[in-house]
């Protein structure tokens, strides 16, 4: 009974079997040794009805074991075909890619390994390259480090390549696809580069190599220091080599009179080239031997050509800046050529026009230099704005910000300036005085000895020189006393002061004799005597007379006074200006 229920379970087991297409087949078999177990068992122990049941059962199964063979045939046969069109499509992909995808290499101390398509674990190419070159560096720089240690470890979607417990690179299919191989044999490939390049780096960070890298560095250092005496050396004698010329080969230079270099001024000039040049040859050979020195140990070899490359590449920036600039010096060379030769024509025509041999009509000579000053300035300015566009960095923010900044601290702290200087240029064409000119500027009087676009200077008769500004001259009433006797005469007047009881004709008699003997009256002329006011108790007479030199005026004024109270006192006649008394017992 026991080996009946048996095989009803079995039958069960089987009926149900077909619908998991996962049964592999050895579980199958083992199922029908199982069932074939049973019906030997009951064959010993059963009728024969029972038996010819479970041989028709045993028939079925038997038939429902070969179409499930089928099935899983055709199954196994769908993934390869699903596999193998997903591979082929892939392959196609990467084809069509391999002309425009650029691969990222591996790179370890300038050489590189191998090259990258593919991301990995969230991993650009970039990023796995950089990742896997570290970690070859830092394996390579371990003394302990055996690079035949390195193995392989192929898993269902990645191949590694391992050392120890630390994974150096991982592989998909992918990246043997862009390989045009398979992922263990891209491994195999990749093991045996890797394995080389960490016997390199071994053999690069070894001790003897450190002993090697040492030694050469002491030399460095050795023939640096032998070189810097060498050049200290060479310019101590060649200081000494010219203290001896000096007095044979070393001369006084002379601009006309003046001794413009003596020969000590030459001597220092030359020793100061001369150490000028020392400390640059020795700074020379600090910025060579510098990345030398970090070139000598790999851990800092990077370092020196990150040295080097901050001391090459400013100048070889500056060079190529030099270089695309020279167009820009032919074109500021061309416009200032234009421009000084047309100053230097007209400055040859300023001085024709000040000298009289060139005359134009309306145009005084006096006015020559301050209008070739004038023109001479706006072509500079226009040469300026011209050249401003060709000037380094002259687009550049910053240099524009400078010119702004620059220009209003003009504008703001020369106000008065400007005026001063438009001012100076408004008197140089209105001609109320020229230099030597003897005017009076309010109470000032004196001789103008100096013209600037800004200020007057003028000295007085004091002989102090009294500087005014050209606004001030502007703004206020001058009177110019050589023009005057250079056009109609000058005429000086003096008043005197006498009583009603002295006739007037005796007077202007005496002022008219006291004229005529003054020295700086014009001789020829005749003095003549106004009556300017009817006062109180006497009367204004004033005495008027050319004379011809300006300058002389205040002596002449002086001797004129001197005269007069000589000729009234000869004649008996009282000046009453200013007035004065005579007290009882004065006579």
């Amino acid at each position: 009974m026991k080996q009946q229920n048996r095989i009803c379970f079995l039958c069960l087991v089987w009926l149900f079997a077909p619908m998991q297409p996962a049964v592999s087949q050895s579980s199958l078999s083992q199922f029908l040794d199982d069932l074939s177990d049973s019906i030997q068992a009951v064959n010993e122990s059963s009728d024969t009805s029972q038996l010819q049941t479970i041989q028709h059962q045993l028939a079925d199964s038997r038939l429902n074991e070969q179409n499930l063979r089928m099935e899983v045939e055709q199954m196994k046969l769908l993934v390869y075909t699903a596999d193998s069109v997903k591979l082929l499509h892939q392959k196609q992909l990467v084809d069509s890619l391999r002309t425009i995808t650029q691969g990222i290499p591996v790179v370890v101390e300038a050489d590189t390994l191998f090259y990258l398509y593919t991301n990995r674990g969230g991993l650009s190419p970039t990023k796995r390259a950089l990742q896997i070159s570290n970690m070859i560096v830092n394996l390579g720089k371990e003394y302990n480090m055996q690079p035949d240690s390195v193995y392989i470890i192929s898993e269902d979607i990645t191949t590694d390549i391992m050392y120890n417990d630390k994974v150096i690179i991982s592989l998909t299919d992918k990246d043997g696809l862009w390989a045009n191989s398979s992922r263990d044999e891209l491994a195999t490939h990749y093991r045996t580069i890797i394995v080389d390049t960490l016997r390199l780096l071994k053999e690069k960070h070894s001790f003897m190599a450190l002993v090697k890298h040492i030694l050469l560095l002491s030399l460095v250092l050795v023939v640096l220091f032998i070189l810097i005496r060498l050049v200290n050396f060479g310019y101590y004698r060649l200081k000494k080599k010219l203290h001896d010329m000096k007095g044979k080969y070393f001369k006084p230079l002379y601009l006309k009179k003046y001794e413009f270099l003596s020969v000590d001024r030459q001597l220092r000039i030359f020793y100061f080239l001369a150490n000028t040049l020392r400390y640059a040859v020795i700074i020379l050979l600090f910025i060579i031997t510098l990345p030398i020195i970090f070139s000598i140990f790999p851990q800092t070899e990077n370092l020196a050509l990150q040295i080097f490359s901050y001391i090459l590449s400013p100048a070889k920036k500056i060079a190529w800046s030099i270089i695309h600039y020279i167009p820009n010096l032919f074109v500021i060379a061309l416009i200032w050529l234009v421009i000084h030769y047309i100053t230097k024509g007209l400055g040859s025509l300023a001085r024709e026009i000040g000298s009289g041999h060139l005359r134009i009509r309306g145009f005084y000579p006096d006015w020559a230099g301050p209008t070739h000053s004038i023109i001479r300035f706006l072509l500079y300015a226009f040469m300026i704005s011209l050249i401003y566009p060709y000037l380094p960095n002259a687009q550049s923010g910053i240099f524009q910000g400078i010119s702004v900044f620059i220009g209003l601290i003009v504008s703001f702290g020369s106000s008065s300036a400007i005026g001063n200087l438009i001012a100076g240029i408004v008197l140089t064409y209105m001609r109320p005085f020229k230099i030597g000119d003897k005017i009076k500027y309010n109470d000032l009087v004196g001789n103008v000895v100096e013209k600037t676009p800004i200020v007057t200077r003028i000295r007085t008769i004091k002989n102090e020189i009294v500087t005014v500004p050209n606004g001030s001259l502007m703004n206020a009433q001058t009177v110019n006393y050589s023009e005057s006797v250079r056009q109609c005469g000058l005429l000086i007047h003096l008043e005197v002061s006498c009583g009603y009881e002295t006739p007037w004709r005796q007077i202007h008699q005496l002022l008219i004799e006291a004229a005529k003997n003054t020295p700086g009256i014009v001789p020829e002329s005749l003095p003549f005597v106004h009556e300017t006011a009817f006062n109180d108790f006497y009367v204004n007479y004033e005495i008027n007379a050319p004379i011809t030199d300006a300058n002389q005026m205040s002596a002449i004024y002086s001797d004129l006074r001197a005269n007069i109270q000589d000729k009234f006192k000869e004649a008996g006649v009282n000046i009453l200006s200013p007035h004065y008394y005579i007290r009882k017992g004065d006579k």
